[in-house]
């Protein structure tokens, strides 16, 4: 642990929770119970004064992260103070204390290497919302990475963290990015001290890869310049690895088959997003943290619309179609198509007969038969009678028709069952027609 010391009047400093070359990390108590995250920057300052570059850098900066708090945003860690520490002149920015694991800890055992797709549509979602969030009022976080982003185990919810690198001039970003930063995170761009919103952009889209395929696309293996070099090449120069290879490498050996082979099943929308993310020139990205956000919130219906047709899809019982030269059930024979077809053709041409029939009939108008009545039983208000329309010509005809149907199906199945079952067939049941013969 870092050596205790006094932040700032009021402020109890409660110990370092990080540190490295780009500032340290403490954990700050108020007066009661509020426990804060107290990020102090590594270059002094030695005036408080308008004269002192660096005072008036951080000023200036400090006054452009407090408009991130202005709306409040879930993923988006509270700023709560800035100021000039009491020991040392170090600048430093008090933030809320976010209880939980980074994702950093997240893809440590015991945990798996990798991420759920659902999950990680779940963070990328949360952390576009975030860098929309802070992009739409000018500040670019310039330093993300898998410890700088947290789960929140009250709220469910992920949380961007450490705005440090954000008020740094550019000469200190410069030199702490190249000599400190988390160079696997680091834009091509970042190399020249340069820091973009499409920066942001492309450190999101490497932290989307590590929790797909269980780690970064260009790891770091030691902390030597070399190495260092070597990553920022990389970077600049080298082609991603494929996502899905990697993560099939690192599927989790605890999940069933069925569950490995399901979470294989990455929507191409979020790959494709991801290495929009990751193109080596800032131009070819998504230009803000807003553009991100619209592509996220767009794919990410697309697949609750998929997951919807799935799961009705999976409750739908699809009955089994016959196939040539499987064995049918008793009561069944083998019809060949083309007559099949014809004796359907057969009995829809008799229905369309009989219901032609039946409309003439119908629409035949009724003949009115005055009947003879003597003067004597006649009224005044007699009407004439009508009689029974007469249906006996309908009746035979609609007779003759289905007899001769009738007639013909029987001939066309009698025939077929005289002659030896062919490869082109369709299975039929004639077991109720026989049983009504």
């Amino acid at each position: 642990m870092s050596k205790v010391f006094t932040i700032t009047e009021g402020l109890e400093n409660l110990g370092a929770l990080r540190t490295g070359g780009q500032g340290s990390v403490y954990k700050g108590k108020r007066i009661g119970p509020i426990i804060t995250a107290v990020k102090i920057l590594p270059t002094p300052i030695h005036s408080e004064s308008e004269e002192d570059k660096n005072y008036r850098n951080f000023i200036n900066e400090v006054e452009k992260l407090k408009k991130v708090n202005e709306v409040p945003n879930p993923n988006v860690v509270k700023i709560l103070n800035s100021g000039i520490t009491e020991s040392g002149s170090f600048p430093f920015i008090e933030m809320e204390f976010i209880e939980g694991p980074d994702l950093e800890e997240l893809l440590k055992a015991p945990n798996e290497k990798i991420f759920t797709i659902k999950e990680t549509i779940k963070l990328a979602d949360q952390l576009a919302c975030a860098l929309s969030h802070c992009h739409k009022v000018g500040v670019k976080h310039g330093d993300i990475k898998s410890n700088n982003v947290k789960f929140n185990i009250h709220s469910g919810n992920y949380v961007l963290l450490d705005f440090g690198l954000s008020v740094m001039s550019d000469e200190q970003r410069r030199s702490s990015m190249r000599h400190a930063g988390a160079i696997e995170f680091m834009a091509p761009e970042q190399n020249e001290g340069k820091m973009l919103f499409s920066t942001d952009i492309y450190s999101y889209g490497i932290i989307l890869y590590e929790l797909l395929a269980g780690q970064v696309p260009f790891p770091l293996h030691d902390n030597g310049e070399t190495a260092r070099n070597t990553v920022m090449l990389a970077h600049m120069e080298s082609a991603v690895p494929d996502v899905l290879h990697l993560r099939r490498q690192n599927l989790p050996q605890s999940w069933s088959k069925a569950q490995q082979e399901r979470e294989m099943q990455v929507p191409l929308w979020l790959i494709t997003l991801i290495n929009h993310c990751l193109e080596k020139q800032p131009e070819s990205r998504y230009s803000n943290g807003s553009e991100l956000h619209e592509v996220i919130a767009r794919g990410s219906i697309a697949e609750i619309k998929t997951e919807a047709v799935r799961e009705v899809v999976s409750e739908v019982a699809v009955p089994a179609i016959p196939i040539a030269g499987q064995a049918l059930n008793e009561g069944k024979m083998i019809v060949s198509t083309g007559v099949f077809a014809a004796l359907v053709i057969l009995l829809v041409g008799s229905l369309f007969y009989n219901a032609f029939t039946l409309l003439k009939r119908n629409n035949t108008p009724a003949k009115v038969i005055t009947q003879a009545i003597p003067d004597s039983v006649r009224k005044p208000d007699s009407t004439p009678v009508m009689p029974a329309p007469e249906n006996t010509n309908y009746e035979n005809k609609r007779k003759q028709a289905d007899s001769a149907t009738k007639s013909t199906i029987d001939d066309v199945i009698k025939s077929e069952q005289n002659k030896a079952g062919s490869p082109d067939s369709t299975a039929t049941d004639t077991t109720n027609n026989n049983n009504q013969n």
